[in-house]
């Protein structure tokens, strides 16, 4: 067995590819249905967010499970694995815990100590248990990323003030203005005419950073207005229009600066639309949806200035040198806990052992005690047979406990085959010794 991951981020893929292998929480059960299915795949698990998508796996032979997975994901995207393959990237065993440790810290992320993947990971694992895609390995390993991730926050400065997507999307906005007046810096978005498309979490963090750079009222567009009216709660000094997506043509005729943060898949603002609308002032549109919200197309619309997450790189840069070292404190942490992972699979290699040792030792118990119980005669009541298995059942752990203990602690490889080897001899275990479990 091993454990892989195949994917791509930012770092390996423009956003046009990236949204063609978006997989939306409401396809994820079929997804990992027919990876599962897959002869080479154990156990899976997909990160799907708007920066990367991560299959997790536990594979029977690496190249098989890579080129399993690889095709999947061609298949899923509809692209050519020549035209996919240059976007992929493929991690292995240590090299693959390693940089899921570093993805749920935030250490992989656009912007360094990203809080929001650390729910995503937690996300990845709930829908991987609810699907009973993942078995004890992948459980165990993404269990322990995401107490890794809490690490991180709790006992480095990575975490402290770090900025988000949505924070990113609102100072490329203020950046933007600011070089339009003949600044380059960050301008207050208090004149600014803003529109926030969709209702969710991005969105709700979208409403936070704009109040807290100067913006005093925006329009909130949502599928379903009540959405948009029970996130405008959370806000009460926020002055907040609700509408749906019906007056989306208002809303880009009258507003200056409007994000989208939709669950779409496909484009809800394209050159045609915007070709119908009078307007006289600039619109600046900033999409921080994958699959994107805004189409490609509407860079050639006259006034209009479109952004997408691959344009955040521009203000993430402006803030990456000061937090580098703040990250090279986690990644001495990630090390640790890459390690700890290591180690209790490398300990995996003595539970056959120990389990036909604890086997072995439950027969001579049962056998024993039959024999003493027997000699006891009718006179024996329940209660004392009771008492007498019980201290037989203790013996046997207590014998247990020390070699049990020293088979899987940490150690060199070739000094635990060596014990192995030296437990099966003595007690003569061998193949046809049934495994207790």
């Amino acid at each position: 067995m091993h454990i892989a991951v195949v994917g791509l981020s930012h770092r390996t893929a423009p956003v046009e590819i990236r949204e063609k292998l978006s997989i939306p929480e409401q396809t994820i059960e079929s997804s990992l249905k027919t990876l599962k299915e897959k002869e080479q795949i154990l156990e899976v698990s997909i990160l799907s967010t708007c920066n990367r998508l991560e299959i997790y796996t536990l594979i029977r032979d690496p190249q098989l499970g890579i080129t399993a997975i690889s095709d999947y994901l061609s298949q899923y995207s509809g692209l050519p694995k020549e035209d996919l393959s240059p976007h992929l990237f493929d991690f292995y065993h240590e090299e693959a815990i390693a940089h899921l440790m570093r993805v749920a810290g935030g250490l992989d992320s656009l912007v360094l100590g990203e809080g929001q993947i650390l729910a995503q990971v937690k996300k990845m694992v709930r829908l991987g248990q609810e699907h009973h895609s993942m078995g004890p390995i992948l459980n165990r390993l993404l269990t322990q990323a995401v107490s890794t991730g809490k690490r991180v926050r709790s006992e480095t400065n990575l975490g402290t003030g770090a900025v988000s997507i949505s924070s990113a999307a609102v100072e490329l906005a203020q950046l933007k203005v600011g070089q339009s007046r003949g600044e380059d810096q960050l301008v207050s978005l208090e004149a600014e005419d803003i529109a926030v498309v969709g209702a969710g979490r991005m969105s709700r963090l979208l409403l936070q950073h704009l109040q807290a750079k100067g913006c005093s009222q925006l329009m909130l567009l949502n599928r379903t207005t009540q959405r948009a009216k029970d996130l405008s709660t959370g806000f009460p000094e926020l002055s907040v229009d609700c509408r749906s997506l019906e007056d989306l043509n208002h809303c880009l005729s009258s507003c200056s600066l409007v994000f989208t943060s939709t669950a779409a898949e496909k484009p809800i603002i394209d050159a045609c639309l915007l070709n119908q609308l009078k307007r006289e002032s600039v619109l600046r549109l900033i999409d921080i949806g994958v699959p994107r919200n805004i189409s490609s197309d509407v860079q050639e619309v006259e006034g209009v200035e479109a952004h997408d997450v691959d344009d955040l790189e521009e203000v993430v840069s402006r803030n990456q040198e000061a937090r580098q070292q703040m990250a090279l404190e986690a990644e001495n942490l990630l090390k640790d806990e890459t390690r700890l992972f290591l180690e209790w699979w490398d300990s995996l290699e003595a539970v056959p052992t120990i389990n036909k040792l604890r086997a072995a030792l439950e027969s001579i118990r049962k056998e024993e005690l039959q024999k003493a119980l027997s000699r006891m005669g009718s006179d024996f009541s329940a209660r004392e047979r009771k008492v007498v298995e019980a201290l037989s059942k203790g013996i046997v752990n207590k014998i247990l406990h020390t070699p049990v203990t020293q088979l899987r602690s940490p150690q060199a490889r070739t000094e635990r085959q060596q014990s192995l080897k030296a437990v099966e001899a003595l007690f003569s275990l061998d193949d046809s010794q049934p495994n207790a479990k």
